[in-house]
C-alpha cells in the first residue's frame, strides 16, 4: 500500500508539473497588427492556420502599417503586417528598445486607383495622377471627363499605403521630391472606407490595394508617361512587373521567429499560405 501512495503521490506531482506547459500550449496566442491594405490576407491566414493548430489564438487587427510597427516596437505584437518597409528611425527605435526586426516578403500587390464606373475616365498617367493629387488638376473635363471637380480620397498618413502612394505617385520615385497631397484631399480611416465612398460617389477617385477592387469601382489603367502603354492592376501585370504602381507586402517580426510565431510564417509562405495570397487577389511570391 505504502508503494501505491508514494507512485500516486509522484503521478500527481508529475501531471502538476506538466499542467502549465499543456495549458500555455493550449492557449499560444500571436498578435498581429498593421496594414489595413493585408488584414483581409492576414485573417485568411488565421484561420487557415487555426484549422491546422486549434490551440493557437491568432488575433489579426489593422490600423494602418504604422500603427503594426509602433506595436512591435513597443512589444504588443508579435507580427507587423506592412504595405510599406520600416524606416530608419523605427528601426533605430526598436533596437533601442532591444529588438532586432526582421523582414519578411510574403506576398505583392498592385495599388489600383478607382473612380465611379460613371465616371468616363478610364486610363492615367503617372504624371496625370500626381498633378490630380496634388491639386492641380481639379475638375475631370481637364482629363477629358465631366465638367465636374474631382474629390480626392487618400488612406490617413498613419497608413503604408498613403507612404507608397505619396513616393512612387506624387513624388514619382524621386527620394528628394516635396510633393504632398493636396490639402483638400478627405482622409480616410481604411482602404474599405476609400471603396464605399466611391461607389456612391461620381466625381470621387482614390486608391487602395487590388484586393478590395469591386464592380461597385471602376479600376483605372496607369502608364509610367504618355509613351508608355497603360497597364491595369491584375495579378498577371503585378507579377510581370508591368504595373507601375506595385509593391511588396511584408510581415516583421521581433528577431528571428521562433515557435508559433515561426510556424506562421512559415505557413503564409507555403505553397497552400500562398494560394491563400491568390484567393485574397493579391499576387504570391512563391
Amino acid at each position: 500500500m505504502k508503494s501505491i501512495r508514494i507512485l500516486l503521490l509522484c503521478l500527481g506531482v508529475l501531471q502538476l508539473l506538466l499542467w502549465p506547459a499543456h495549458t500555455q500550449a493550449l492557449n499560444d496566442c500571436i498578435q498581429i497588427k498593421g496594414s489595413d491594405t493585408m488584414v483581409n490576407l492576414g485573417q485568411a491566414w488565421a484561420e487557415a492556420f487555426n484549422k491546422k493548430n486549434p490551440g493557437v489564438n491568432i488575433a489579426v487587427t489593422g490600423g494602418g502599417s504604422g500603427t503594426g510597427i509602433a506595436a512591435l516596437i513597443c512589444g504588443t505584437a508579435d507580427i507587423a503586417e506592412c504595405s510599406r518597409t520600416m524606416k530608419e528611425k523605427e528601426i533605430d527605435k526598436a533596437k533601442e528598445n532591444g529588438i532586432a526586426p526582421v523582414e519578411f516578403t510574403v506576398a505583392l500587390d498592385g495599388l489600383a486607383v478607382v473612380v465611379h464606373p460613371d465616371n468616363p475616365v478610364s486610363k492615367l498617367t503617372i504624371d496625370e495622377l500626381s498633378d490630380i493629387f496634388t491639386g492641380k488638376i481639379t475638375n475631370w473635363k481637364e482629363l477629358g471627363g465631366n465638367n465636374l471637380p474631382i474629390v480626392i480620397l487618400s488612406r490617413e498618413v498613419n497608413s503604408g499605403t498613403h507612404v507608397y502612394f505619396k513616393e512612387h505617385v506624387l513624388r514619382k520615385g524621386n527620394e528628394k521630391g516635396t510633393e504632398e497631397f493636396s490639402p483638400m484631399a478627405l482622409l480616410m480611416p481604411s482602404s474599405q472606407a476609400i471603396a464605399d465612398e466611391v461607389a456612391q460617389n461620381p466625381n470621387a477617385i482614390g486608391y487602395y490595394g487590388m484586393g478590395y477592387i469591386s464592380p461597385k469601382q471602376k479600376a483605372i489603367s496607369v502608364a509610367k508617361d504618355k509613351n508608355s502603354p497603360y497597364i491595369e492592376p491584375t495579378v498577371e501585370n503585378v507579377r510581370s512587373g508591368k504595373y507601375p504602381i506595385s509593391r511588396p507586402l511584408l510581415m516583421y517580426t521581433k528577431g528571428e521567429p521562433q515557435g508559433t510565431v515561426k510556424e506562421f510564417i512559415d505557413f503564409s509562405l507555403s505553397p497552400e499560405g500562398q494560394e491563400i495570397v491568390v484567393k485574397t487577389d493579391f499576387v504570391p511570391v512563391k
